[in-house]
């Protein structure tokens, strides 16, 4: 299974090393990344693979979150499948 984790926020030093931080402790595999600073704006969005995840979903979704709100950030973890249906027309 995998997932969208989609970041946005003012950017500051080290919320890649974070957010990968937290995606290692979860056992958490990054499949693949993009990032971009829009004047002082942060955007990032990662594909992952929770298959070996070693929490549950909702526990990984809310260290996610807190971790966002400790660094001034919203960060927002979806399945694929529902970033799928989302976005599907």
């Amino acid at each position: 299974m995998k997932t969208v984790i989609s970041v946005i926020g003012k950017d500051t030093v080290g919320i890649i090393s974070k957010v990968s931080a937290v995606c290692a402790e979860c056992n958490v595999n990054i499949i693949d990344i993009t990032q971009s600073v829009l004047q002082d704006m942060f955007v990032m969005v990662m594909l992952t693979e929770i298959s070996d995840l070693n929490c549950s979903f909702s526990d990984f979704s809310d260290k996610m979150k807190k971790l966002g709100e400790s660094i001034g950030t919203d960060i927002r973890v979806m399945h694929e499948d529902i970033f799928n249906s989302m976005h599907r027309i």
